[in-house]
């Protein structure tokens, strides 16, 4: 049924811009536009630098999640949608987040960006809630958009969105893109967003997902079923309209023929994906398993790239027009063994890495097909598997040590390695029920929940529940890595990688020894990587195939080749010219933003970039014992103390108590680098230096500069 429509005129793109923004109301079933004035673009770029411009003007501060006032947007930016160039069809999303309360960006593929801003706009804002399930489809073929009662949808994600490819698309699919959040997201704080494509030589409707913080949540809360956006018009690069076409040509292709050539010889991306890293984490004890305790096992391998390789569908993977990446593998006709759709055969997205790390061996999980049953489902009721998998392995580890038995999960045996209790429990978060609804809620609140309610240990609890800002850790063991773990507790949203993936560097190469060196990567890599969500781009493209000689620069980590081809696709595009250092500069201004935004939430400072214990170092004497040739040698070489002269307990208190100093260390260099005080507030210097010292950005920061 309609409820109502709002006409639009719809205008063209130039360089890589629409020139506006499309507010919906869901609440009041209104649509308005809004002009991106000059000044938008030139500070905030795209992507998510519009989503948290419009966040920030839209919300008032302390938003609380569930405020109607709080909005889901989702923005491409101007290189977003560029059919030529590799992993040029991203959206982010952004959000105040129900799981960390502070500001969540997420960064997905899918069509629904692109054909955002071809149907004429640059982002999207969704605001208020609605009272019966509501439809919103952005029709950019007839310049309409209409709010339209769903009542009659399922409530699985996947099936939604068949339907919807169908009933808009007709006898043309492809020009459908759907998001859609699932039952689980509704009853969990962990929702995800599925953004969809269809894959036009499988006939399959595929998805990919903004995983991370809650996003589903809210989305689930404001009462919306879908969004959808029809556009028939194509992905031609003319569609973006760049300033100069063909030096956009000539760079794309440069890019995408170097991928094309080295991939075979390097990940095999186009393959097998993000699978390839399982072994080499292993190999290099950088493998969660048992919830962070330990980096390998003897089993990881039957999680690993030649196991997927036979599972997955031959064919092209990519998730935007012309990806010369391909990473979006499928596995077809995988029969279900659980829950409302058991013995159906159906398409599974995936899995990624960090599907099979969490939801595998974090969990002492080893079956290949468990781990795509979990990935469906969560996919299916709307649930992050990253935040599933850390919360499980929590979950897992309070059982073993007797915080929980089966009389206070409701009969569920979730010690590590039992995967139908924990897919059982995923089953029970979709519905709201049981066990599965505490589990629902995230490690933080189950911390507190274990507490209250079971009696554990608050500091044993503390240690080992994997969450930092309130987000559960990705996929990364960071304990020798001290530079890795400032990635994820300065991370600006949460324990994310997407910021600063700095592992291989410190731990395996040593390249960054001293702290200002560790801050000086903690300051480019975040600002670089912020780039690309500024953009509508992926991140694989840059440092997941480099070129052959790259190892022979002076910064391979870096791989400039790629930075300096990145400025050429920027500035052929908009028009804008710039160089790698300009890259930079322009997320150096948006980065810095986001921290005041979470300031103005109540988050941002010092305290809340602390990381658990295990993040750091051996919380229990296990741990300790699993390297302990590791750890006492490095008491006597790094400490000068002799270890045979300490108990156990006596080392595992040391190493600690000299590690949790080295963290605090490394804040101080950091914070210095990125001009912050000692608080961790960007300073009123460092805001006037970047440009974004409008009055409630000064009036925020201001009683923070003593």
């Amino acid at each position: 049924m309609l409820l109502g429509e709002t006409r639009f005129q719809k205008g063209p793109l130039r360089h890589g811009y629409a020139g506006r923004t499309l507010h919906v109301d869901v609440g009041r079933r209104v649509a308005t536009e809004k002009p991106v004035s000059d000044r938008m673009r030139e500070t905030f770029v795209g992507g998510k630098g519009f989503d948290l411009w419009l966040l920030w003007n839209a919300t008032p501060p302390r938003c609380h999640p569930d405020d109607p006032r709080n909005e889901i947007v989702i923005s491409s930016g101007p290189l977003g949608g560029t059919p030529v160039y590799p992993g040029a069809g991203k959206s982010i999303v952004c959000t105040i987040s129900p799981l960390t309360g502070s500001v969540m960006d997420s960064n997905v593929g899918g069509y629904f960006g692109p054909f955002l801003k071809f149907s004429g706009f640059d982002a999207l804002e969704v605001q208020g809630v609605s009272d019966v399930p509501i439809l919103v489809v952005i029709d950019g073929d007839e310049g309409v958009i209409r709010f339209l009662d769903a009542s009659d949808l399922p409530s699985d994600a996947y099936t939604q969105s068949e339907i919807l490819h169908e009933r808009l698309g007709g006898d043309q699919p492809g020009k459908v893109s759907v998001v859609t959040a699932g039952s689980a997201a509704r009853h969990t704080l962990i929702g995800c967003l599925n953004f969809s494509w269809y894959d036009r030589p499988r006939k399959a409707v595929r998805y990919k997902q903004a995983g991370r913080g809650g996003i589903g949540t809210v989305f689930a809360r404001k009462n919306i079923v879908a969004l959808a956006v029809v556009y028939s018009g194509g992905a031609f690069l003319e569609r973006n309209a760049p300033a100069d076409i063909e030096r956009v040509r000539a760079v794309g292709r440069a890019h995408s023929k170097e991928i094309r050539e080295l991939d075979p010889k390097q990940n095999e991306m186009a393959v097998v994906g993000t699978t390839h890293l399982t072994t080499i984490m292993n190999d290099y004890d950088l493998l969660p398993t048992h919830n962070y305790k330990f980096g390998s096992h003897e089993r990881a391998p039957e999680l690993g790239a030649e196991v997927y390789r036979k599972r997955f569908h031959k064919g092209f993977d990519g998730c935007w027009v012309g990806c010369a990446v391909a990473c979006a593998h499928c596995v077809k006709d995988f029969e279900l063994s659980t829950g409302p759709l058991r013995g159906k055969r159906v398409w599974v997205d995936g899995p990624e890495y960090e599907t099979v790390a969490g939801c595998g061996s974090n969990c002492g999980t080893f079956d290949p097909d468990a781990i795509l049953e979990i990935n469906f489902y969560c996919d299916a009721y709307g649930v992050d598997t990253i935040s599933f998998g850390t919360a499980m392995a929590f979950v897992m580890e309070c059982f073993e040590a007797g915080i929980l038995d089966t009389a206070k999960t409701g009969g569920l045996d979730l010690g590590f390695g039992n995967w139908k209790a924990a897919i059982e429990c995923l089953h029970q978060a979709a519905r709201g029920e049981g066990f599965g609804a505490i589990f629902g809620q995230g490690i933080r609140r189950m911390k507190q929940y274990f507490v209250e309610h079971f009696g554990a240990d608050p500091a044993f609890v503390q240690d080992i529940g994997m969450e930092a800002k309130g987000l559960e850790f990705s996929e990364y063991m960071t304990k020798e890595s001290l530079a890795q773990q400032g990635g994820y507790g300065l991370a600006l949203k949460g324990p994310q990688h997407d910021e600063a993936w700095l592992i291989f560097l410190d731990m395996v190469h040593n390249f960054m020894p001293t702290f200002e060196q560790k801050a000086e990567a903690l300051h480019w890599f975040p600002m670089w990587r912020t780039w690309f969500g500024l953009n509508g781009l992926c991140k694989l493209p840059w440092n997941d195939i480099v070129p052959a000689d790259n190892r022979q620069t002076a910064e391979p980590a870096k791989v400039i080749r790629h930075v300096e081809w990145y400025a050429e696709f920027f500035s052929a595009t908009t028009g804008r010219e710039v160089g790698p250092d300009d890259l930079v500069a322009m997320s150096e201004k948006v980065y810095n933003f986001q921290r005041i935004f979470n300031l103005r939430q109540g988050y941002g400072r010092r305290e809340h970039d602390a990381i658990p214990y295990r993040a750091m170092g051996p919380v229990t004497e296990e741990e300790y014992l699993s390297r302990l040739d590791r750890y006492d040698g490095q008491l006597q070489e790094m400490y000068g103390v002799d270890p045979s002269s300490m108990t156990l307990p006596e080392k595992v208190a040391f190493l600690r108590r000299r590690r949790e100093e080295r963290y605090e260390q490394l804040k101080d260099a950091v914070y210095a680098r990125r001009g912050w005080t000692l608080d961790g507030v960007p300073t009123l210097d460092t805001v006037r230096r970047l440009g974004i010292d409008f009055p409630e950005v000064v009036e925020t920061i201001a009683p923070h500069q003593g």
